[in-house]
């Protein structure tokens, strides 16, 4: 019986005259859905808890739940207060008026008003026959019965009448700071507004507007009209509660940040690391990221987050002097990362999702970037847990590192940062990098002399440029080869000391240098220098495909000669060394680490 009354009620109200009815009616609005099922399906279950449920179309694709109506604003608000403080309705249900509602759905009936003509005054209502809701055992006339059922061609006209453009800059106009804050920030979720908020309403944020209306299918003036307010605010509303975006406040970490509290939850920490995992199969995780240090470790952490499963290889990077910046692509992850260096600390965060939510997740990136900032003057305390040592030193614990399928030496021909190689590490690669940062192209790979000449995708600076010999090297003199032994494990490359045996091969190869040093398979690719810092070589891997095994100190090298004659072939001016006199050790070190490069095989 109350239903029949709520519903006989609300034809009652919506029959009167527009003017009468834009004053009288206020309504608790407690949900918005984008489709007319979901709408009526939630209306059905908010129904069971409150007998004077309503709904209305809001326009751009939604429906709106709503309690009332209610003739005093005053009463509404206080039983909107009442309510939420109960925890029955949402939290970010809020008082309107009939000027945002449109079509209206539910109660089932509710949507048979005609529209309407323009009177002087009002007409008698007359209510109708008890035919608003049969029971059970009821049979209705078969008359009434047909008169029940709208023209399925009949589309109702809106409840309301739209505000004027004078009438939509008064009502904007009484709208506080905070409310167009609001406004600006509902735009600027939906990819409309990139500007600062601050409640101002100039050139940017009307252009923002009439975007927004233009992709609703309105008239773009660049004014909304309080029903279009409204409908946008209730949209950015129900997208926030659907992600449950909250701004938390780490305090171990001394990070504060927005977060999708409904896709993600805090598992534990493993510093520099604070762990949020997966919530409900959601496929999204945060780490936030909190450590002291300075600028190398900055750099070192730049260069060892690449190394991660969860930061694929494509992606844009970005380096500054106190920040950094990685986005990473596949077709199975993304993944962006922020971090940045104050007063001693490095803070950051990292969002990882899956590529199909790239819409939803870049607002909540978006989210994430404007809120985030540094609290307080602590970090992550190394010991706030448990760690081996291993786990300590790779900063990696909890995280599956990517590794490269081989790692070889190769050393800067060129000012622009061209690297000469073995041809060993370059066969059959996906993607090429020149010290885990830079990708590279292969320019040559030549069976013959065993050489690989790799361009990098972005002109570099190096430290140094390798010196070739010009003319003949003396057998027996001391020379050292610059490489990365052990491959990626360390983060710079090593001497290792050796002599020059002959300038050819046991079988008499010519173009190549025997030399008599203990070199690992990392070392292939690296130059070969004498004592005054001069390349007389490059080093080239061990033969294991044949049937003679050779002493682990006997290894060849591509003679100097060999090496500025393809460079010039392949268009690189090679430099001619002009030096002499053995320089001291440090400085040999300095200038071979300079000049030697990881090259990396994905």
């Amino acid at each position: 019986m109350k239903h029949i009354l709520h519903l006989l009620g609300l034809v009652i109200l919506l029959a009167l005259p527009q003017g009468a009815r834009a004053q009288a009616q206020y309504w608790l609005q407690i949900e918005a859905q984008p489709t007319l099922r979901e709408a009526e399906d939630r209306a059905r279950a908010w129904s069971a808890l409150f007998p004077d449920v309503a709904g209305f179309g809001l326009g751009a694709g939604w429906y709106a739940l709503t309690l009332g109506p209610h003739l005093d604003r005053d009463a509404a608000q206080e039983r909107l207060v009442q309510l939420k403080r109960e925890g029955l309705i949402p939290r970010d249900s809020y008082v309107t008026d009939n000027r945002a509602l449109r079509d209206p759905f539910w109660p089932v009936g509710l949507g048979l008003t005609q529209p309407e003509t323009a009177a002087p005054e009002a007409q008698p209502v007359t209510v109708p026959e008890v035919q608003t809701e049969v029971l059970p055992d009821a049979q209705p006339e078969p008359e009434a019965e047909a008169a029940a059922q709208p023209a399925p061609d009949v589309v109702p006209e809106p409840a309301v009448i739209e505000e004027t453009l004078a009438e939509a800059r008064a009502a904007e106009a009484r709208l506080d700071r905070d409310q167009r804050m609001e406004l600006q920030t509902a735009l600027q979720w939906f990819g409309f507004y990139n500007a600062r908020i601050d409640g101002a309403f100039g050139a940017g944020t009307r252009k923002s507007m009439a975007d927004w209306q233009t992709a609703n299918g309105l008239e773009p003036t660049g004014v909304l009209t309080t029903m279009q307010r409204e409908t946008l605010v209730a949209a950015h509303q129900q997208a926030q509660a659907e992600l449950g975006l909250q701004t938390v406040t780490e305090e171990e970490a001394g990070i504060e940040i927005t977060l999708p509290t409904a896709l993600v939850e805090f598992d534990h920490y493993e510093p520099p690391f604070a762990h949020f995992r997966e919530k409900n199969g959601s496929g999204v995780r945060v780490i936030l990221i909190s450590e002291p240090g300075d600028q190398s470790t900055l750099y070192g952490l730049y260069d060892v987050l690449q190394t991660l499963e969860v930061v694929p290889l494509s992606g844009e990077r970005s380096r500054a002097e106190r920040s950094f910046t990685i986005d990473g692509r596949n077709g199975k992850v993304a993944s962006h990362t922020y971090a940045e260096l104050s007063k001693g600390l490095i803070k950051g965060y990292m969002l990882i999702w899956d590529p199909a939510k790239d819409q939803q997740m870049g607002r909540v990136l978006a989210a994430m970037q404007a809120s985030f900032r540094s609290v307080g003057d602590k970090a992550l305390d190394p010991g706030l847990v448990p760690l081996s040592d291993d786990s300590r030193r790779s900063l990696m614990a909890g995280l599956e590192v990517r590794r490269p399928e081989l790692s070889r030496t190769g050393f800067y021909v060129d000012g622009s940062g061209a690297v000469l190689t073995t041809r060993e590490a370059v066969e059959g690669c996906n993607r090429i990098t020149l010290d885990l940062r830079s990708d590279a192209t292969v320019v040559f790979s030549d069976a013959a002399t065993g050489l690989a000449l790799l361009k990098p995708a972005k002109p570099l600076s190096p430290p140094a440029v390798a010196e070739l010999l010009t003319g003949p090297a003396r057998p027996g003199q001391e020379v050292a080869v610059s490489g990365y032994s052990y491959e990626d494990t360390l983060p710079a490359p090593t001497l290792t000391f050796g002599s020059l045996e002959d300038m050819k091969g046991l079988d008499g190869e010519a173009g190549i240098a025997r030399l008599s040093l203990p070199a690992l398979p990392g070392d292939a690719g690296g130059p070969v220098l004498d004592g005054a810092g001069t390349v007389i070589g490059m080093l080239l891997p061990r033969d294991t495909a044949g049937s003679r095994r050779l002493p682990d100190s006997v290894t060849y090298a591509a003679q100097a000669a060999t090496i500025a004659a393809r460079l010039t072939e392949a268009g690189v001016t090679p430099h001619a060394s002009a030096r002499s006199g053995a320089l001291a050790p440090e400085d040999l070190n300095r200038m071979a680490r300079g000049m030697t490069v990881l090259v990396s095989c994905w």
